[in-house]
């Protein structure tokens, strides 16, 4: 069997190098067509070009396998990869652009309790190529293939992006890279469960990008009964690493704080949140458990906005995180999971 490598893994200036016995225009058509979503058939690349090239390269790793589309506009993609896996993709509608919420990894090998994403654990990461196709076929999906359909990403999608650090960074590159998308860093976010070597490491980049920590709980006892990853880091570990961050790139952090019935929930879990982020120019965003089917039970919305009414008058900069697509099974990892079961029986 022959190993395809994938074309959108290239910038467009190595792209000229690797096509260096064509003329140079033909590498801005084989980009262009990557941003753009097209497959060779639909290029205007000799036909001999394209003989040559499939047999070594794919040009499109990505294909829409299913959409759902919620009520409120939402659109919850389960795409198909080259090798058959699955992963998920979320096209959100905003006031105040569109955002693409965007998978890392086919799975996840974290364990976070509340999460669908790592139900059947980690299978492979993602190419810097394979996510940079993921947003060009949403992105095509969503209006004309020659715009930016978009205006922010989240890596909050299935997987942690920091334990596909390489490829994240290259991605990183290839998304704001002006020939291409050219979107700009202060227009991404990422999401990461705490990988504090990760972190310092990631900061020493100093992209302009809003950085999110998922923590979830106030203290390392309960961090632990609900994500494996706080036995390697603690809560002050995480801290520390964000402090680094900050002064490296000073931009605001953002923490990720899931609501667990009796769990994390409490006044008292606001009064010890209170005193985890002061002095730190963080934001809290709260978010409501979006069950699915484990044993964790989700606060109410009445409690979860009397939680963000305490922080606030604690000092805490915090806000209650808008729902979207829970009829479409939008929460991560929801579709995929779902699907793979129903494969299985």
């Amino acid at each position: 069997m022959i190993l395809l490598k994938i074309l959108s893994d290239y910038s467009l200036n190595e792209l000229y190098v690797l096509l260096a016995e064509y003329k140079k225009f033909r590498a801005k058509q084989v980009f262009d067509a990557i941003i753009q979503s097209k497959d060779y058939e639909e290029t205007n690349l000799p036909k001999s070009m394209i003989e040559s090239l499939k047999s070594e390269y794919i040009l499109k790793p990505i294909h829409i396998y299913k959409v759902l589309t919620s009520k409120d506009g939402t659109k919850k993609y389960l795409l198909r990869l080259y090798d058959d896996n699955l992963i998920e993709c979320v096209f959100l509608k905003q006031n105040y652009g569109n955002t693409i919420c965007l998978s890392t990894q086919v799975g996840c090998r974290m364990g976070c309790k509340f999460c669908a994403s790592t139900q059947n654990g980690l299978i492979r990461n993602l190419s810097a190529g394979e996510m940079l196709s993921t947003i060009s076929v949403v992105n095509a999906d969503n209006g004309k293939c020659t715009d930016r359909n978009f205006t922010n990403i989240v890596l909050m999608g299935s997987g942690e992006p920091f334990d596909n650090y390489d490829n994240v960074v290259k991605w990183l590159e290839l998304i704001t890279d002006e020939n291409g998308f050219h979107l700009s860093e202060r227009n991404i976010s990422l999401s990461t469960c705490g990988l504090v070597d990760k972190i310092y490491q990631f900061a020493d980049l100093k992209f302009n990008i809003t950085l999110c920590v998922s923590l979830h709980a106030t203290n390392d006892e309960t961090r632990k009964q609900i994500m494996p990853i706080a036995n390697r880091y603690s809560i002050d570990e995480i801290i520390e690493a964000l402090k680094y961050y900050i002064s490296k790139n000073n931009r605001r952090v953002v923490f990720e704080y899931c609501l667990i019935k009796g769990t994390n929930d409490s006044f008292e879990n606001a009064k010890e949140l209170s005193n985890l982020t002061k002095g730190l120019n963080c934001h809290v965003n709260v978010i409501c458990l979006n069950a699915n089917g484990g044993a964790l039970k989700a606060t109410t919305k009445g409690e979860a906005y009397a939680f963000v009414k305490k922080l606030n008058e604690l000092g805490v900069s915090a806000t209650l995180r808008r729902s979207q697509g829970n009829d479409i099974e939008g929460a991560c990892g929801m579709l995929r999971a779902k699907t793979l079961n129903d494969s299985k029986n």
